[in-house]
């Protein structure tokens, strides 16, 4: 009767384990899931910023012949951008395509029948919507990876997230101060 009771007892314990691991690992599938979703969320607005910005360049190249340089590094920035997939690197990569843009609407200020131009007017509003909607996409972001982070770093799921290759996600941040503000879009 004693060693039924301790049989019952240890199979009672192994159960109970084996619902917290089925637990544990369905809770780090959904938060690795949201934190895909969160950058998907970003991958969205950065292609929009992609898009958006050929326009924007071919607009101030009808009115700056003498501005290549600038056009060219925001062609440059965003190839290279586009280019990558390494979130540490994309981060890095979208920093300095914040930096030309600010250098293209720096251009744009020397030329006042460009800021009056309705097409010009109409990417800096788009573009200011679209860094906006970033902005919102990275905190989504940042916030899933960082609940993702805890769980797959607090005990006890963390031996769970060992076991079954669970690994710490980077944020996406900027890497220094001024690449922290958004290119200005108004004039």
């Amino acid at each position: 009767m004693f060693f039924a009771s301790i049989g019952i007892a240890v199979v009672a314990l192994l159960v109970f384990a084996a619902l917290w691991a089925v637990f544990a690992y369905n809770r780090l599938v959904r938060l690795n899931a949201l934190s895909k979703e969160g950058w998907s969320g970003i991958d969205v607005q950065l292609k929009r910023r992609y898009d958006l910005i050929p326009n924007l360049v071919s607009v101030v190249k009808q009115y700056s012949i003498h501005e290549k340089e600038t056009l060219e590094r925001v062609t440059e920035m965003r190839s290279f951008s586009m280019g990558t997939t390494k979130i540490d690197k994309k981060a890095e990569a979208e920093a300095g395509l914040t930096q030309a843009l600010k250098s293209l609407f720096a251009v744009a200020e020397n030329y006042p029948e460009l800021r009056a131009n309705e097409n010009f007017l109409a990417l800096q509003r788009d573009l200011g919507e679209i860094e906006q909607d970033l902005q919102l996409a990275r905190r989504y972001y940042n916030g899933a990876v960082r609940n993702y982070n805890i769980a797959v770093e607090m005990f006890p799921s963390n031996i769970v997230a060992r076991m079954l290759n669970f690994s710490y996600k980077p944020y996406f941040k900027v890497s220094a101060e001024e690449e922290r503000e958004a290119p200005k879009v108004d004039f």
